[in-house]
């Protein structure tokens, strides 16, 4: 017997940290149901335009951005912005005719999920952090099921909507059985050196950029490998700067495509406190050290942090100390044995690993 076409919208954007958790909802989708047809609407300019292709999904564009917090004139266009978004997102929504849309967070999601509101079409909104985003937010009235990390959110989403199911994460991250061999092969590393691997998020983090630039001869008097990924605006000033170590082991990446294997190779990891990067490196087992963003809303990060150094599952650095105390904080720490074992077993007991196939079966329910 031939199976129903579903149709479904998966809107949002803007970082890795709605990314990713979006395309692991649509590939457990797609593996619980083979008759299925996905499309993305993310905002134009924004980097899902550029990964949601890459994973194989077809994408369509809005023309929207948020709210500068500085006096600005974009700020003058936004009115515009959303009326043009709107108009659309209607269009979309006609042309497709979805039978469920998802909302992950990010500007395009706003837009998008607002008018399929409108239409009486089902709506879920995923969640990664600890502290709502204001599209979200806002959403949160027309959603028929909320998703959601963190235990709590009742303090901003509606009780009887809410569902914890962890956060999505990519599958090829999950299982990273047999792949280091690999690893130490795709980035020119040796496999008699720790590694440390530094991870900003996707746009990069410019006090641990500055933090590890700092430290470099240390790194290196240390015999220890990096894997550092920089985001675009530092990327040029890393490259130059370590020409004379990269034949140390010592690697630059503006952004790094394989993070299984770069998870697979490293001893410890150096990052922010987005929910998606904690939710990965809770499932990949691995010692951390934690710098939260400070301007982060509600200061979330840390929130997001604390939740693991509460249970002795990780080491968190504030954004003002990291400059003077992260490189000592990395030589003393991969030179500590006893808490490295101690920190890897417990962030893996904090790791959920099947949030995409909660996901998936609560939205496959509805419709």
């Amino acid at each position: 017997m031939q199976q129903h076409k579903i149709k479904i919208i998966i809107s949002g954007g803007g970082s890795g940290g709605h990314i990713f958790p979006a395309i692991a909802i649509a590939n457990a989708l797609k593996k619980k149901y083979s008759n299925i047809e996905i499309l993305f609407v993310g905002a134009k300019g924004k980097m899902e335009m550029e990964k949601i292709p890459e994973a194989g999904y077809a994408i369509e564009g809005l023309y929207i951005s948020g709210l500068q917090r500085n006096l600005s004139l974009k700020n003058l266009l936004l009115p515009f912005k959303i009326i043009i978004s709107f108009m659309k997102a209607n269009k979309i929504i006609n042309n497709f005719k979805p039978d469920i849309a998802v909302g992950v967070g990010g500007y395009a999601s706003g837009p998008l999920i607002k008018a399929v509101a409108r239409k009486g079409i089902p709506v879920v909104i995923q969640e990664q952090n600890s502290y709502p985003g204001i599209t979200n937010k806002i959403l949160a009235k027309h959603a028929n099921k909320i998703f959601v990390a963190y235990e709590n959110m009742e303090r901003y989403f509606p009780k009887s909507k809410i569902f914890i199911t962890g956060n999505p994460i990519r599958e090829d991250i999950i299982n990273l059985k047999d792949k280091k061999e690999k690893a130490f092969e795709y980035f020119g590393l040796s496999q008699n050196k720790k590694t440390i691997l530094i991870i900003g998020g996707s746009q990069g983090a410019k006090t641990i950029n500055e933090s590890i630039y700092k430290n470099l001869n240390l790194f290196n008097d240390n015999n220890l490998q990096l894997i550092w990924q920089t985001g675009k605006l530092y990327y040029d000033t890393a490259k130059k700067t370590v020409k004379n170590f990269e034949d140390r082991g010592i690697k630059v990446y503006e952004f790094i495509t394989r993070m299984d294997y770069a998870y697979s190779a490293a001893d410890l990891i150096v990052s922010r406190a987005g929910a998606i990067a904690i939710s990965e490196i809770c499932a990949v087992k691995k010692p951390a050290i934690f710098i939260p963003l400070p301007t982060a809303a509600e200061d979330h990060q840390t929130k997001n942090a604390m939740a693991l150094v509460n249970k002795n599952a990780a080491v968190l650095i504030t954004d003002y100390e990291a400059r003077k105390k992260l490189g000592n904080e990395i030589i003393d720490l991969i030179n500590n044995k006893n808490q490295l074992l101690r920190l890897k077993r417990n962030i893996g007991e904090m790791a959920f690993t099947n949030s995409a196939d909660i996901i998936a079966d609560e939205i496959l329910k509805l419709v």
